[in-house]
């Protein structure tokens, strides 16, 4: 192929001939880039666009080609006449960098925009140093580096490397990227070179940072909570801001914790910051602690609950460099008469933290704090999270905190138990370079169980336009609002109202639920018409499709009248991820057409056991009373095969 297009070149030049070669570019990966070749020649010309695997690019047959970056490529084109002549343009190549491009201007014109800037180091005498530095450009940019502000000669790529570096290589460096739109600078850096006793401790960094938040409340058999809902809340924005992808969500059965558990260890890998939290029911046995589902009956065994350690060992076997467990939940021992065992050792690993919300054999309270609902232990967690202290040490401040609220004295302690090796902080930066197909891999799974659908507008007959939009509180609840957009013209008096086939349960709507509590979550915007809850999205098995009613006066006839309209969503946030797994439940029961209805237009059809007492409440799921307890009703003592189906 080659040599013919060599030989082409040659044949009537001076009749078909390129005026204009495309250019290489650097750019976003998925940015759509636009290759250009103008030639000369007569009659009409024919053009064909080819890759380096000399396959002909499809619909490539005009002189620009609009491409979808997806990976680094080269191209050429081919330009040919009616009388057998043709030619070749220059090879190009269309680099697709897969790194942030979070500050790439709106209407990025093809300037140098610096996407990867180097950082300063300390590299021992005799060691490799390397700087790095990335930018997108239309045409690809040129790289130049300079120590000290003198250039270095042939030191024009990207990535600056010095194989042995000795003491004349330490001094300020920076790196001068242009093309013919632009020349952009980066920020100076110092570069340290150090022997090797006199070597400062690396800072940690994280691969990557991945929290699960369950918060379960709404119990079929065991009393109801009220805190996990702002707990959850409150700790997945903070977790948000601490650079964790959170995956929170409410209400989930055994079955469902098992495969959210599944989902979230699938996203850890070595080098990655994994977080787990729950808040809800809980009890300690044998020196192992359980996690009370809501769907656990009355009396409850350990194949009803999921185990906290099972969880870790997962969390371990993905060498994570930072493992942490917060458990906000009671550690009472399911059975008084049993001598407790101690904590199962942790594994080699290392870097492992647990915090409980309290001390073996004691109960987890959580009380109502101006005017909301929260989990003691979680209110001081929330308050202290932020701080970019070692993680051991935050817990210690949560702990000193708690110890002094005079509600829970005597009552409630956390507890901190640990096998870090390493000063290693929630708050410690992401460092991608080297692991950026795994942070692809992982960010496409994170999305996929917070991908909200899109807004869409629906033109009713009578000339009404309604807006509908999403957003979500959790990843299995969303929240859908109606706005009118465009009254009719002969139309007054409009109202909307929403609901879900099928239809889904708003477990917010119990008894207990106080108008403060909602003011806090579901802030309702003036110009919104119509709101509606849906909860419990992962026990979705079909399309979720949205109804929209208008009500409105006509203005002739001066009756009310009714339209209606659907919007199909698919399968919103953790509802893609098919967590019901095994579970046949469906949303709600169906009734010939029967939906859920707007927000404070639903009742609960299931009996709420929420609490209703003053002062502290404890997160103590009883179980029967004890008339003639036999071992049938109790926890396994040795329970090593009880979650043979928990498999990652």
């Amino acid at each position: 192929m080659t040599g013919s297009r060599t030989k082409s070149r040659r044949i009537m030049i001076s009749e078909l001939f390129i005026v204009r070669h495309p250019f290489s570019v650097c750019v976003p990966a998925d940015h759509k880039v636009t290759l250009r070749v103008r030639a000369e020649g007569k009659g009409i010309l024919h053009y064909q666009w080819f890759t380096e695997d000399d396959e002909e690019v499809f619909a490539g047959n005009k002189e620009d080609l609009t491409i979808q970056a997806k990976k680094s490529q080269l191209y050429i084109c081919r330009v040919s006449d009616n009388f057998c002549n043709c030619v070749f343009s220059d090879w190009v190549k269309v680099k697709a960098l897969d790194i942030d491009k979070s500050g790439l201007p709106i209407h990025w014109q093809g300037e140098p925009h610096i996407a990867e800037s180097p950082k300063p180091q300390t590299v021992r005498q005799g060691k490799k140093l390397t700087l790095h530095c990335a930018a997108f450009g239309i045409p690809t940019p040129h790289y130049q580096w300079y120590r000290n502000g003198q250039p270095l000669q042939d030191k024009t790529t990207g990535m600056l490397q010095i194989d042995n570096a000795t003491a004349e290589h330490e001094g300020s460096y920076l790196c001068c990227i242009s093309n013919i739109l632009q020349e952009t600078w980066t920020e100076p850096v110092d570069v340290g070179i150090v022997q090797t006793d006199l070597l400062p401790t690396p800072a940690t960094t994280a691969t990557d940072k991945v929290a699960l938040l369950i918060g379960n409340l709404n119990y079929s058999h065991h009393p109801a909570l009220m805190a996990p809902i702002m707990d959850v809340h409150q700790l997945a924005n903070l977790l948000q801001q601490l650079g964790f992808r959170v995956v929170s969500l409410l209400d989930l059965t055994r079955e469902e914790m098992l495969a959210a558990i599944e989902k979230f260890i699938q996203l850890l890998d070595r080098g990655v910051y994994g977080l787990f939290y729950y808040a809800g029911h809980g009890y300690e046995h044998a020196g192992r602690n359980y996690l009370v589902a809501v769907d656990a009956p009355q009396p409850y065994r350990p194949e009803n609950c999921v185990c906290v350690q099972r969880v870790m060992c997962s969390m371990q076997e993905k060498q994570t460099a930072l493992s942490v467990m917060l458990l906000d939940t009671c550690r009472k021992w399911y059975n008084q008469d049993c001598i407790p065992s101690g904590i199962m050792p942790l594994g080699p690993t290392g870097n492992t933290v647990y915090g409980y919300a309290t001390c073996e054999d004691a109960e987890a309270f959580e009380v109502q704090d101006g005017g909301k609902s929260t989990g003691i232990f979680t209110k001081y967690l929330n308050a202290h999270i932020l701080q970019t202290e070692k993680v051991t040490h935050v817990l210690e401040r949560v702990s000193e905190d708690l110890g002094r609220d005079p509600l829970v004295t005597g009552k409630q302690q956390v507890e901190i138990k640990h096998t870090l090796k390493e000063p290693r902080s929630l708050a410690d930066p992401v460092q991608t370079a080297g692991h950026t197909r795994e942070l692809h891999l992982r960010d496409a799974c994170w999305r996929q169980a917070n991908k909200l659908p899109r807004k869409k507008r629906r033109m009713f007959v009578c000339g009404v336009e309604v807006e509908v939009s999403f957003s979500a509180l959790f990843s299995n609840v969303l929240m859908a609002f109606a706005t009118v957009k465009t009254k009719g013209p002969r139309t007054q008096d409009c109202t909307v109202t929403l609901s879900s086939i099928p239809p889904m349960e708003d477990i917010f709507s119990g008894p207990g639920r106080s108008e403060e509590m909602d003011s806090l979550l579901f802030t309702k915007s003036e110009n919104t018409d119509s709101t509606l809850r849906l909860c419990a999205l992962q026990k979705l098995t079909e399309s979720l499709v949205i109804k929209v009613d208008l009500h409105y006066t006509d203005m002739d006839s001066k009756l009310r009248q009714t339209e209606s309209q659907q919007v199909d969503i698919g399968k919103p946030l953790v509802a893609s991820c098919k967590l019901h797994r095994g579970n046949h439940t469906t949303p709600a029961k169906k009734k010939e057409g029967a939906s859920a209805q707007s927000m404070g237009n639903i009742t609960s059809s299931k009996p709420r056991l929420h609490q209703t007492q003053a002062g502290p409440f404890t997160r103590k799921a009883e179980c029967a009373a004890k008339v003639a307890v036999t071992r049938g009703n109790e926890p396994e003592e040795n329970d090593e095969n009880e979650l043979q189906d928990f498999t990652f």
